[in-house]
């Protein structure tokens, strides 16, 4: 294998590919990135065994062939090279050391068999259908906040992606929840996409599909099965195992009678929420909402520290129920409202009934909260 890549290029595709590289691993091959030249095309890959991405590199090739290095090795030596260097990679095959030169720089790297690197193209993706990289973001964005991050509960610990029904239109809809908060957010059903099933998204996929929709701006063309899903935008492949769990019945959590509306601007709430939270060090400080005809008081109090409390009157506010007293995880109800773009709508029940959040402009999202005992 040898062929000449511009540095920015391979360096754009490393840091993609070996971001999926566990730093620890009791497995030598899979801290490496295979790299090939194959049917006048360059590429590379890396996985952990539950995710693999593979990116196709524009390259001046010379010579097919295949070899894996160190990911997070060559990477770095990459990174540390001029800006503008050519960079070649030169393998003869077998156990001989991989030569790469740029410039008056050169080093040898150790590679390990091409054999021992693992592949997960194997089996089938019989569902298949178009999500524009705008949309998918909108989906992760909205509700990846509320993934749970309690291993015992593995069933949670990814997106739960399915088609639905909303007021009689098909929906593409993703739900989180760590069963303190839900989030559900539906973008229209892509053609093709009616028949795919219910798969949950680990939550290491949700974080580097993430970081690969940052770049793409067209479609991102999805394909999956009942354990496995793909995501190709571009030169860029990815793929992954989901969770082989059952999703709870989120729809049973999700109140329908909660008929005390309150109306408050997303800004003036969170900054107020922000401001009296500050008197505690806390992760878990709650805040205090009391309601009254057109008028919010926020507080919260600390034993050490002391109390804070802010008002929002009906400059700011609208709600007409009777009054209410309901208390929150501050940093809960800001993961929600950073959700949402315009005027925040809350819909209480009472004080120890969980909440409906929503954005009053857009119906596409729904948050569900508990409340805590303040």
């Amino acid at each position: 294998m040898k062929f000449k890549a511009d540095r920015a290029t391979l360096l754009k595709a490393l840091a993609h590919v070996q971001s999926v590289v566990e730093k620890r691993n009791t497995i030598p091959i899979l801290a490496n990135v295979l790299i090939a030249v194959r049917d006048g095309r360059l590429s590379l890959t890396a996985t952990d065994m539950e995710i693999a991405i593979v990116e196709e590199v524009a390259a001046s090739l010379s010579r097919e062939g295949a070899a894996t290095a160190p990911a997070g090795t060559l990477y770095e030596i990459t990174r540390k090279l001029p800006e503008g260097a050519e960079v070649e990679l030169d393998h003869s095959g077998g156990d001989a050391q991989l030569s790469l030169r740029a410039g008056r720089y050169a080093t040898s790297l150790v590679v390990l068999p091409i054999e021992d690197f693992p592949s997960m193209t194997a089996g089938t993706l019989p569902h298949r259908f178009a999500v524009s990289a705008q949309a998918l973001r909108g989906l992760i964005d909205r509700t990846r906040f509320a993934i749970s991050t309690e291993e015992t509960r593995y069933y949670l610990n990814g997106i739960y992606l399915h088609a639905a029904e909303s007021d009689g239109t098909r929906v593409l809809r993703a739900v989180a929840t760590d069963g303190h908060r839900l989030a559900r957010v539906e973008e229209p059903l892509p053609e093709g996409a009616g028949s795919m099933p219910g798969v949950i998204i680990p939550r290491k996929t949700v974080g580097e599909l993430r970081r690969l929709l940052d770049e793409i701006s067209g479609e991102v063309e999805m394909a999956l099965s009942d354990t496995r899903i793909q995501f190709r935008a571009g030169t860029v492949t990815l793929t992954s195992k989901l969770i082989d769990g059952t999703f709870p019945e989120y729809e049973r959590v999700i109140p329908r009678e909660n008929d005390k509306v309150l109306r408050v601007g997303k800004k003036d709430f969170s900054d107020a929420v922000g401001r009296v939270a500050a008197i505690s060090s806390e992760r878990s400080r709650p805040v205090k909402l009391t309601l009254a005809k057109d008028l919010l008081v926020l507080s919260a109090a600390s034993p050490d520290q002391g109390t804070a409390t802010e008002e929002l009157d009906s400059d700011r506010v609208k709600y007409e129920a009777g009054p209410l007293e309901i208390g929150f995880q501050a940093r809960y109800l800001n993961d929600i409202t950073d959700q949402i773009a315009g005027e925040v709508e809350f819909r209480f029940a009472d004080g120890a009934a969980p909440t409906v959040v929503r954005d009053a402009g857009d119906a596409s999202a729904l948050y569900v909260l508990m409340p805590m005992r303040v």
